[in-house]
């Protein structure tokens, strides 16, 4: 069977319909997106990894991830947070060591600004290396408010 040519008037139609299609599927995609990316972050969401005796959990990035890490301090014995420069700007992907009595007990990169850190009670250093250059602060078991800065 031949096809018959279309009118201007019905490939104009075709045109809108398509589209419109087009905006529905990206208006739909946009709104799954915000939906997702919008929603506060749990606890759960914070994946706390387990390094021999010390468990820890890294973020922060966002205000949510803030606010989950805040509302899991508790549970964790020692925090840290890695900033750089005179306005404290947030770091991420810093290597972080923890050692005691100079031995190291966990190592791992940071996920976020923020990393809290549940470990045997004593005395520690947590020691980070950003871009190369490394900063170290000595802490005790309950700090949880410690800072490396570059």
């Amino acid at each position: 069977m031949a096809r018959q040519p279309q009118s201007a008037r019905a490939r104009s139609l075709t045109r809108h319909v398509a589209m419109v299609r087009l905006t529905l599927a990206a208006t739909g995609a946009c709104a799954l997106a915000l939906a997702l990316g919008s929603r506060p972050a749990r606890a759960d969401d914070l994946v706390i990894r387990t390094m021999g005796p010390v468990s820890y959990v890294c973020g922060g990035v966002a205000e949510d991830e803030r606010a989950a890490l805040t509302a899991q301090q508790k549970n964790y014995n020692l925090g840290v947070q890695f900033t750089q420069g005179a306005e404290g700007e947030y770091l991420s992907d810093v290597a972080v060591r923890l050692l005691r009595d100079g031995q190291e007990v966990a190592s791992f990169r940071s996920g976020g600004p923020r990393c809290l850190i549940r470990a045997p009670e004593g005395n520690y250093s947590i020691e980070g290396t950003y871009k190369g250059e490394a900063r170290t602060v000595k802490v005790s078991t309950g700090t949880r408010d410690a800072q490396l800065r570059w």
